[in-house]
């Protein structure tokens, strides 16, 4: 069964008494024990509870990959405030919704980060920031508080200073006062990746993530000697629950980058003879297709991915990486749904058939009937259980029409059941597109094209068709030092897969970051979609 009902400082607390000497967390950076991070949690919410936050009080964080965001999160969490991780690839209008939606009270920033100035943008948005805040813009925000700020604005505060000056006594104040956090109670709102419009504010409770993280550990068989390297960033799901608190919660050591470099990321893995590690296909294929990839130098023996058949097939075979486990999930689920077992048959591992955690719920929905899917038919995944979301902050409308009338998470994925109650993640309902009356599934198109000896990297989009609706366009990026043409790319498709699959449109790419890429390392489909009609010379139907 399950450890549940937990709050995120008895467990730290947990932790700390269990390994106080073990690593805790490894950057560039930075190298904590757990007590070390344990202390730095203790000033670090001495230091907000000074400054007037408080229970249910909403806390901005937006920084990178870093001891701060842990030292943050943690704090916030000891006083029972709402973490609201901010997409540190937001832009202007972006995060002035992100802050304005969320009623932020506090937003936790750094003044420059990855080339990007944090103050500036933020000042773009409140511009009280240069005198007193809360301004007429973020009513709410009342404080913004910088680490490493070499300029800190009048309207902010220097919250390294801050933390330096918390006593003894503070910290203790802080304790008594703080009251009673509930396992029940918001810990972090999830922005989502806002792949197709604005994100939504995903309320997930101390016992959602918390939760969702033993139970994916279990499946990992994490132990606290592992090293366990996570490239998520912290301000998606994927890095807070599936990365930090998988951490938390087992006392194994987290390694991690600021940004994903390929070659540093290697020199990691290598260097702190990491043993576990994750992603998703885009990471995995990059870190495989780098020069300085040499399987006989890493230590890896599991972790999860989220990836396809050929790709998963790949880090076993050329990763030599034996136990990963596969995994499916969405914010609103904590994330994960489901996720195969460490020791599972490396078959049903590498072809995604994967079990729901005990007490989860999952059953698959055809879209025309509403009926359930029979087995091995695609169908809608739907969601119940502990793992589910409190609902959309400040969307109650929204929030209803996700659910169904019998309570069911409408995740608007595509998936399989099996007779054993194994689920296989398809695609996404709003990837799909129609090409002469037949659905096509990007991610299987894609997965083709990377069988192909010269691709590292394959996007797939439809894209408007006068005679079929829609047909494929495909965005690829080759291998270093390997060739291959449209044309040539094309006739090797057609003999394999069916002739509405095979892409009509062959482009070759460098990058897709300036296309379009969310915090998570997914290419953002509309993005790509509206840059490939425009790149074709396409109109959109009926324009």
């Amino acid at each position: 069964m399950l450890p549940r009902g937990k709050i995120l400082s008895e467990v730290l607390a947990e932790t700390v008494a269990a390994y106080p000497h073990n690593d805790a967390y490894v950057d560039p950076d930075s190298r904590e024990t757990w007590q070390s991070l344990a202390r730095k949690v203790d000033l670090t919410a001495a230091a907000l509870w000074k400054l007037g936050v408080r229970k249910g009080d909403h806390v901005a964080v937006m920084l990178g990959n870093s001891v701060q965001w842990l030292q943050t999160f943690f704090a916030c969490a000891r006083i029972g405030a709402v973490t609201v991780p901010v997409n540190t690839r937001f832009k202007t209008e972006e995060l002035a919704f992100c802050l304005k939606q969320a009623q932020a009270k506090a937003i936790v920033l750094t003044e420059q980060f990855l080339g990007i100035d944090f103050t500036a943008l933020l000042s773009d948005v409140e511009p009280a920031l240069a005198g007193t805040l809360p301004g007429d813009n973020l009513p709410r925000l009342a404080m913004a508080l910088m680490f490493d700020s070499q300029a800190v604005p009048a309207g902010a505060t220097d919250f390294d200073r801050v933390i330096a000056d918390v006593t003894d006594n503070d910290v203790n104040a802080c304790y008594a006062q703080c009251g009673r956090v509930d396992p029940d109670d918001i810990l972090l709102i999830q922005y989502t990746s806002g792949t197709t419009s604005f994100p939504k504010g995903v309320m997930l409770t101390h016992d959602n993530m918390l939760s969702d993280a033993y139970a994916v550990s279990l499946r990992m068989g994490i132990t606290s000697d592992d090293r366990y390297f996570s490239i998520r960033p912290f301000f998606h799901v994927a890095g807070s629950t599936l990365s930090v608190l998988v951490s938390l919660t087992t006392g194994c050591c987290l390694l991690t980058l600021p940004k994903f470099d390929v070659a540093q990321a290697l020199s990691l893995l290598e260097q702190e003879k990491c043993t576990l590690t994750s992603g998703n296909d885009t990471i995995f294929l990059m870190l495989l297709g780098h020069p300085d990839f040499d399987p006989s130098k890493l230590h890896l023996r599991g972790g999860w991915a989220a990836a396809g058949p050929e790709v998963m097939q790949k880090i076993h075979d050329q990763m030599q990486v034996p136990n990963l486990c596969n995994a499916y999930g969405l914010s609103e689920a904590s994330p994960n749904v489901v996720m195969s077992s460490w020791d599972d048959p490396l078959q049903l591992r590498t072809e995604g058939w994967a079990l729901p955690h005990d007490g989860v719920q999952v059953r698959v929905v055809d879209q025309n009937t509403g009926e359930i899917s029979p087995m091995g038919e695609p169908g809608e995944i739907q969601v119940k259980g502990w793992s589910v979301m409190r609902g959309y902050y400040n969307m109650p409308d929204v929030t209803a029409k996700t659910f169904t009338d019998d309570g069911w998470l409408k995740t608007g994925d595509l998936g399989k059941m099996n007779q054993e109650g194994r689920l296989k993640m398809v695609g996404r309902l709003k990837d799909m597109f129609r090409v002469g009356g037949e659905n096509v599934a990007p991610t299987e198109v894609e997965g083709f094209i990377l069988m192909h000896e010269a691709i590292e990297l394959a996007q797939v989009v439809g894209v408007p068709d006068d005679r079929l609706g829609e047909v494929p366009a495909a965005f690829v990026i080759l291998k270093k030092g390997r060739r291959c043409t449209s044309d040539e790319l094309i006739a090797w498709c057609k003999p394999r897969i069916s002739n509405f699959k095979v892409p009509r449109y062959v482009r070759f790419v460098d990058s897709f970051d300036e296309i379009g890429m969310t915090g998570s390392s997914k290419v953002q489909k509309n993005k790509l979609r509206a840059y490939a009609i425009n790149a074709l010379g396409l109109k959109e139907s009926g324009k």
